[in-house]
C-alpha cells in the first residue's frame, strides 16, 4: 500500500478581537476548503458562515478549490464592514459641497 504525501500548510483566521494560526499536514491534494475544515477554525470563529468564506494564500485571493501546495497559508477573510464602492461614493458626495482651501477669500 503507498502512503499518501503529506505536505505543512497553515491556516490562519484574524478578527480585530482574536487571530489564530493553525499549523496542520495536510495529504497532497487537499484544497483550500478542505483544509479550513480539516484545521477545525471554524468552531473557534463561530461567527464565520462555511458556505460564505472568503480565501486567500499568501493575500491573494483563492477559490476554495484551489490545491495546495506545501508551505501555503490559508487565511479566512472576515466579511467586509462596509462596501468600499459605497463608502467612495459617499466620500465624493460629501466632497462636493466643500470649497477648495483659500477660494472663499
Amino acid at each position: 500500500m503507498a502512503m499518501t504525501e503529506l505536505i505543512r500548510i497553515e491556516v490562519a483566521c484574524a478578527l480585530p478581537q482574536r487571530q489564530r494560526i493553525m499549523a496542520l499536514e495536510v495529504a497532497a491534494g487537499t484544497t483550500a476548503q478542505q483544509a479550513v475544515l480539516l484545521s477545525g477554525i471554524l468552531a473557534q470563529f463561530s461567527m464565520l458562515d462555511n458556505a460564505e468564506l472568503k480565501l486567500g494564500i499568501f493575500s491573494k485571493a483563492v477559490k476554495p478549490d484551489t490545491v495546495l501546495r506545501a508551505g501555503d497559508r490559508v487565511e479566512i477573510y472576515r466579511p467586509l464592514q462596509a462596501d468600499p464602492k459605497a463608502v467612495r461614493r459617499q466620500r465624493a458626495e460629501a466632497g462636493k459641497g466643500m470649497k477648495k482651501g483659500g477660494e472663499d477669500a
